[in-house]
């Protein structure tokens, strides 16, 4: 049930939304009953955490079955020096709850796969994927597009960084449609390889978190049916408009895709953790 007043804490907490036309009462107590998964607790998914458990953001999920490490730290703001060997789903909950108390954390330590994704996503109202890696990407999308969630993409790579929502129910094309095959195994180089600028994940996920809370609210023109590119070494921007693939092997006319398959033979390649290092562009 959705909460009807607001503790004299909430009020002050929550001031600068309630004053917003756009969000006011109704907005805020909207985010306070919303649910939301976070695929990988990494680059991407620490600033987007932290902006929406801020928000008021009720329920977070953390996907995750990594451990913290040393070389995270650069730009994984969930985590501190003093987490150092614990698991991210634990110092994500602890970071998120010293945030914001209001804010219910469910920690999914476990590998995601094609046995468990559908009962975890039903679990929730909109998805986050900021996994780094295709065979997870695209069992995100799958699994996204069979239990009619929305799907909040990032991907970010040395200085470069993109974002859009894909909207199953809405007709506007899923992943695939974007993406039809994953590239050969070792065409696209990990982070771990080819490196990121510690701060860019800080943007990608802060603006993931920002249109998360635009599509949860119905306010502004949330990225539903467009793709946004950032490029950090000259702060551009560009904008592009996605079609549904009537060809799509998902959400086409055709599939071919009927229930999730083993995404590690599709793309040729183990699926890593999804926080392990930051996601990769997906460049074909």
């Amino acid at each position: 049930m959705a909460q009807l007043t607001f503790t004299p804490e909430q009020v002050q907490r929550y001031a600068r939304h309630l004053i917003l036309p756009e969000v006011g009462g109704a907005g805020q107590r909207k985010l306070l009953g919303t649910s939301v998964l976070l695929l990988g607790a990494g680059g991407l998914g620490s600033p987007a955490a932290m902006y929406l458990a801020a928000a008021g953001v009720g329920r977070i999920g953390v996907v995750d079955f990594d451990d913290v490490d040393a070389s995270n730290l650069q730009r994984q703001i969930l985590h501190g020096t003093d987490d150092l060997g614990r698991p991210k789903v634990d110092s994500a909950a602890d970071t998120i709850r010293s945030l914001n108390p209001d804010v219910e954390v469910v920690k999914h330590r476990l590998h995601l796969n094609s046995e468990n994704a559908l009962e975890v996503f039903r679990q929730y109202d909109l998805v986050i994927d900021g996994t780094d890696n295709f065979p997870t990407r695209y069992l995100a999308n799958d699994a996204a597009y069979f239990t009619g969630k929305p799907l909040v993409y990032g991907a970010i790579y040395r200085f470069e960084g993109q974002l859009s929502i894909f909207e199953p129910a809405g007709g506007t094309g899923c992943y695939r449609c974007l993406f039809p095959n994953p590239p050969p195994p070792g065409a696209v180089p990990s982070c771990a390889e080819a490196g990121v600028f510690g701060v860019l994940p800080g943007i990608i996920g802060s603006m993931m978190a920002f249109e998360t809370i635009k599509y949860v609210l119905g306010i502004g023109e949330p990225l539903v049916g467009r793709l946004l590119i950032f490029e950090g070494m000259d702060m551009s921007f560009r904008r592009l408009n996605l079609r549904r693939n009537p060809d799509c092997p998902l959400c086409g006319d055709d599939p071919s895709v009927t229930g999730l398959i083993d995404y590690e033979q599709f793309c040729g390649l183990p699926a890593q953790e999804p926080s392990a290092v930051p996601a990769a562009l997906a460049r074909q």
